[in-house]
C-alpha cells in the first residue's frame, strides 16, 4: 500500500479517533483511519460506559500524597502498584503528585468542565442517523455512600462540582430505594446527577461508529504508525506497518500509545498508563436503572446489554506487564458486599490502559514540531465521555472552522 494518499490520516481507532474521523468526514474531508488492533480494541472497549459529565475532579487532590502510602498496603483500597515498575514511574509520579494543589484542581476542573459538561448531547450528535445511536442511553448518574457522614467527607469534590454549575440531588436511603428497587438496602445516602448517561456496550458502540464511517466512504486500515517523514515545518508522510501514507494533515489519537509519536513531534507533557480493570457478570439477576459510582470502593456499576459491568481501580505498572490478580479479587469482593444476593451465569475479566497526563488534562491541539500534525489523547478516566467533543474540536481546527473555545489549557506545548 506504499504511496496511499488521503486528506487526513487519523492514527488510533478508539472513541477519540473514530469521533475525529467522523467529524472530519462530515466536514467534507477524505479520511483514513488506522489502528494496530482495530476499532475499540483498547480502552474504548473496557471502560465503565458512563457519560460522566461531572467527572471534573482529578484524582490528585490535596491530601492524596499523605493517603497514598497507606492505600498501597491496604488490599481493600483501589490503588495498586507493580513495585518493579516504580523506578520507571518515579519521574511521572513526582509531577503527578505535585499537581495535588487547590490551584491545580481549579485549573483542571475548569478544563474538564469545558470538555465534559455537555457530553451526553455530544454523543447524541455524533451517533445521529446511524446504528450507533441505539447504544446511547441518556439519564442520571448516581453516587452511593454508606451514610451521610461519608458523603460529607467527600465535600471537597462536591463543592467543586457545585462551583462548576453542576446540579445534583441528595438522596436518603429511602429515596434511593424508591428510585431503583435494585439498590434497596445498598446505601445509606446518595446523590443523583441528571443529564449524564450510559453507553450500553462501549465496544459495540465504537465499532458501530467506525462501521458507519466506512459505509460513508471512509477508509479503515490495520497497521501501526512508527514515525513521520517531515520537512522544516510539516509532516509529509507517515511510516506505517501497512506502508507509507501521505496526507495533508495527521491526527494522533492512540491513547497511551501516542507517547512515542508525541515525543517525536516535540511534546513533553508526561504520560503514563493508569491501568484500569473491570469484571462483568453475565446474565445477572439485577438490572440497574442508572449507573452508580460506589464511593466507598471507587468503582462504577452499570447494567449493559446482558451484563453488569463493574469497573474501576488505579494500578501503575506500565504497558508490558499482564493483569494483576488482586484488582480483580478486590472488585469481586466489593460487588459481593454490595449485592449479596446477586446471581449470574459467568464472569468476564478485563484490564486496559488509561492514558494519564501529569496534570490530569488531555493533550489536544497542534504539535510544536509539525504544523499539520494534531493530537488528542491523555483523557484518563474520561475518554469515552470526552471523545466526541475532542474529535469535534480537532476536526474544526484541521478544516479551518471556528472552535469558539479557549483550548490553551489542553495545549500540547504546555508544561504539565
Amino acid at each position: 500500500m506504499t504511496g496511499h494518499n488521503t486528506d487526513v490520516l487519523v492514527i488510533g481507532a478508539g472513541i477519540v479517533g473514530v469521533s475525529t474521523a467522523l467529524w472530519l468526514q462530515r466536514a467534507g474531508s477524505k479520511v483514513t483511519l488506522i489502528d494496530r488492533i482495530g476499532p475499540a480494541g483498547g480502552t474504548s472497549y473496557g471502560n465503565g460506559g458512563i457519560l460522566a459529565a461531572c467527572a471534573v475532579v482529578p484524582v490528585t487532590v490535596p491530601g492524596l500524597l499523605a493517603k497514598a502510602p497507606r492505600m498501597l498496603f491496604d488490599p481493600d483500597q483501589p490503588l495498586f502498584l507493580k513495585w518493579g515498575y516504580l523506578p520507571r514511574l518515579l519521574p511521572f509520579l513526582r509531577r503527578y503528585l505535585a499537581n495535588g494543589t487547590d490551584a491545580q484542581v481549579e485549573r483542571t476542573s475548569q478544563a474538564l468542565t469545558e470538555l465534559l459538561g455537555d457530553c451526553a448531547d455530544q454523543h447524541l450528535a455524533l451517533a445521529k442517523d446511524n446504528p450507533a445511536a441505539a447504544f446511547v442511553k441518556p439519564g442520571s448518574y448516581l453516587f452511593g455512600y454508606p451514610d451521610k457522614a461519608a458523603f460529607e467527607a467527600d465535600s471537597y469534590g462536591w463543592g467543586i462540582r457545585r462551583k462548576r454549575g453542576y446540579q445534583f440531588r441528595e438522596m436518603t436511603a429511602k429515596d434511593i430505594a424508591a428510585y431503583d428497587p435494585a439498590l434497596d438496602g445498598c446505601f445509606g445516602y446518595g446523590v443523583e446527577c441528571p443529564d449524564h448517561g450510559l453507553i450500553t456496550d462501549p465496544g459495540a458502540y465504537v465499532t458501530a461508529l467506525a462501521d458507519h464511517f466506512v459505509a460513508q466512504g471512509g477508509r479503515l486500515l490495520a497497521g501501526e504508525v512508527t514515525g513521520f517523514d517531515r520537512d522544516d515545518a510539516n509532516a509529509v508522510a507517515a511510516r506505517t506497518t501497512a506502508g507509507t501514507i501521505t496526507a495533508a494533515s495527521f491526527v494522533v489519537t492512540a491513547g497511551v500509545w501516542s507517547d512515542p509519536l508525541a515525543r517525536e513531534l516535540g511534546i513533553t507533557v508526561p504520560l503514563e498508563s493508569e491501568r484500569g480493570y473491570h469484571v462483568e457478570f453475565v446474565n445477572p439477576s439485577i438490572t440497574l436503572k442508572s449507573p452508580i459510582m460506589v464511593a466507598a470502593g471507587k468503582f462504577v456499576a452499570g447494567s449493559m446489554d446482558g451484563r453488569l459491568r463493574c469497573a474501576g481501580v488505579v494500578e501503575f505498572g506500565g504497558l508490558e506487564a499482564g493483569p494483576s490478580k488482586a484488582p480483580f479479587d478486590l472488585l469481586k469482593r466489593q460487588v459481593a458486599r454490595l449485592f449479596p444476593n446477586l446471581t449470574y451465569d459467568d464472569t468476564v475479566e478485563w484490564m486496559g490502559h488509561r492514558p494519564a497526563t501529569a496534570d490530569s488534562i488531555p493533550v489536544i491541539g497542534q504539535t510544536p514540531a509539525a504544523r499539520n500534525v494534531y493530537v488528542g489523547y491523555g483523557h484518563h478516566h474520561i475518554g469515552l465521555s470526552g471523545g466526541p467533543k475532542t474529535g469535534r474540536w480537532l476536526a474544526q481546527m484541521i478544516t479551518g472552522q471556528p472552535v469558539n473555545t479557549d483550548l490553551s489549557a489542553y495545549s500540547p506545548d504546555r508544561r504539565a
